[in-house]
């Protein structure tokens, strides 16, 4: 007696018979931080193109696919959104120029003639990666600021200018780094600022914009702001 075949049998069989592919056609690459492997890999964008098959063989096209992103190593493909989280050491290199251009930022709000606040900032700028940071350097640059600008900025809140740059350096970095990151970064400019004292009003402001910057909500600021005033 031969085998019934059921439902399941002749659905499988159809899927044999009938199927769909998938070309694929390189339209870019370069380097990215692969979702899969968890690290820099090189990537190939891809385009592809559907179409119906009969027993494997592509008889029709159904229209286009992707784009997509392999992965050189895992061979995984990922939505072109992977490209957005820069790599490891685009990464570094945006923390870098967070941390110096903070520094900077609050020792031209005031402080800048302390050497406690120098030494504070040049040692948050070398922990981020700058080796060769050093006060005498920093007080270089916000004296060639001051006189690029022709204001005292110790006398005045934190201006247009520098809140621009203080938002280029911060705002494509903010949403790569957790709460705690974003955190970390306005405390360190915090203690710059309380090195040499209290809190001026500019640099109250100067690290109100920081924390706008990091997209760290006001009453967290004001919380930070206070818990760095407490010695640890």
């Amino acid at each position: 007696m031969l085998p019934v075949r059921g439902r399941d049998d002749r659905a499988a069989g159809h899927a044999r018979v009938l199927g769909t592919r998938t070309s694929w056609t390189p339209v870019g690459d370069g380097e990215f931080f692969c979702p899969g492997c968890g690290g820099d890999r090189n990537y190939q964008r891809l385009s592809g193109r559907r179409r119906f098959t009969v027993l494997g063989v592509p008889v029709l096209p159904r229209g286009a696919a992707g784009p997509v992103v392999e992965c050189a190593a895992c061979r995984g493909h990922f939505g072109t959104d992977a490209l957005d989280h820069p790599t490891t050491s685009r990464f570094s290199a945006m923390l870098r120029d967070a941390v110096h251009t903070v520094a900077l930022a609050v020792l031209c709000a005031g402080g800048a003639g302390a050497r406690t606040s120098l030494e504070t900032a040049a040692a948050a700028v070398r922990a981020a990666g700058v080796a060769d940071c050093t006060e005498e350097r920093l007080a270089s640059l916000v004296e060639a600021l001051a006189a690029d600008t022709g204001r005292v900025y110790e006398e005045q809140p934190c201006t247009t200018g520098l809140a621009i740059e203080l938002h280029e350096a911060l705002d494509p970095l903010a949403p790569h780094l957790a709460a705690a990151g974003r955190e970390s970064i306005l405390l360190q400019a915090a203690r710059i600022a309380l090195a040499d004292g209290p809190y001026t009003p500019a640099e109250r402001d100067a690290l109100a914009t920081v924390g706008a910057a990091l997209t760290i909500c006001a009453d967290d600021v004001t919380r930070l702001l206070a818990a760095a005033r407490t010695p640890s």
